[in-house]
């Protein structure tokens, strides 16, 4: 019975994204800031870091999944990673983020998930950390999911996400290339009043700059006046929030252009920095949210989570010794947070670009128009 769920479910998905291949934001001029990216442009690029997607259609209204973020490939939580959180707007659920927040540390994969299965997420990261080798007498797990409402495209209320589909996008985990756009948790997601999703992207330093790597994967489900390249266009496309016409209804089954929503934003980096210069960096993925137009509305939660792969910050699950850490100096975190600002604005600008249209019994989010876009960054014209 599971594999004939399966089957129709990869049939749905089939037709739902049976679409052409579609371009991100460097294909078509889109470059932010003035460093350069890595060489996926995306959070895999900071070594030891994995990403996977569970994607669940089903039907005309399951439009849901779950995306796990893997900061290194040993047992994370007998060595811990520093990690921080910064909450721009609380409007959201972050289940774990008072302990990250306590201790500084991160001790499961991240996974983002829909508002209503939070939970499902927690009992999986928690089951797939009791099964790690070493794991047999751990008794307290401290799981980190973060979440954005899709109920806009899903059937949230049945709640169809459940652990399994955590173990298996962990188990789907990889290093490489990471699909954006309708997958995982970004499968119902929708953003300026088009389809949003999965996006990510990465900034390499200068070797006089420490040389370090920063990437940022975003689960875009937010709203404002999109902005891309300095381009107005939410307003040009004639899509954005609080437009002056009381008079006009919202279009039946059309994305809302609501300022209302919320963005999951993960950073990782390998440069040395521990939790009180990450919380700095998530701040700065916020701030780069500002740069695609968000309105940081009252009904938009709005989080990002941060932590460095830096071998030698890494805590020893239960060891009491002094530790000899390699300390980056905060003088020398500002390009680190150029970096931050720049890879999130080019993640949204890719979770945008690659997101093809979704269509459910809930109704309907169109992909972002590619043709109509490149005419109007025409006359934005860019270094």
């Amino acid at each position: 019975m599971r594999q004939l769920a399966l089957g129709l479910a990869l049939l749905a998905t089939s037709a739902v994204f049976a679409q052409p291949e579609r371009p991100r934001a460097r294909d078509i001029g889109l470059a932010p800031g003035v460093f350069a990216p890595g060489p996926l442009n995306a959070i895999t690029d900071v070594s030891g870091v994995s990403v996977g997607h569970a994607t669940l259609i089903e039907g005309d209204n399951v439009r849901t999944g779950v995306t796990v973020i893997v900061p290194h490939a040993g047992n994370l939580f007998q060595d811990k990673v520093p990690g921080a959180v910064f909450v721009g707007n609380a409007f959201g659920k972050l289940a774990g983020s008072t302990q990250v927040e306590e201790l500084g540390t991160i001790e499961t994969p991240i996974a983002l998930t829909n508002t209503l299965s939070v939970g499902a997420a927690m009992d999986g990261l928690v089951r797939w950390t009791l099964d790690q080798p070493g794991n047999q007498d751990v008794r307290s797990v401290n799981a980190l999911v973060g979440e954005t409402n899709d109920s806009g495209l899903n059937d949230i209320r049945g709640q169809h996400v459940r652990p399994q589909h955590v173990l298996d996008a962990l188990k789907s985990a990889t290093n490489g290339a990471v699909p954006e756009g309708s997958v995982g948790a970004g499968t119902g997601t929708q953003a300026f009043g088009w389809k949003g999703g999965i996006g990510t992207a990465s900034r390499k330093l200068a070797a006089n700059q420490g040389g370090y790597t920063l990437g940022v994967i975003v689960q875009s489900n937010y709203g404002g006046v999109l902005t891309m390249g300095g381009a107005p266009v939410g307003q040009l496309l004639g899509r954005y929030a609080y437009q002056p016409r009381p008079d006009r209804q919202p279009q039946q089954g059309v994305a809302s252009t609501s300022g209302d929503g919320s963005c999951m934003i993960v950073v990782a980096t390998d440069a040395p920095i521990d939790a009180r210069d990450l919380k700095r960096l998530a701040a700065r993925a916020i701030f780069g949210l500002a740069r695609t137009g968000s309105s940081y509305s009252n009904g938009s939660g709005d989080f990002a989570i941060a932590f460095s792969t830096a071998p030698d910050l890494r805590t020893r699950f239960g060891s009491a010794a002094p530790q000899v850490r390699t300390l980056l100096p905060t003088d020398a975190a500002s390009p680190l947070f150029q970096a931050a600002l720049e890879a999130t604005e080019e993640a949204v600008y890719n979770s945008l670009l690659k997101a093809t249209s979704v269509t459910s019994r809930w109704g309907t989010a169109e992909a972002l128009p590619i043709d109509r876009l490149r005419e109007i960054l025409k006359g934005y014209p860019r270094p």
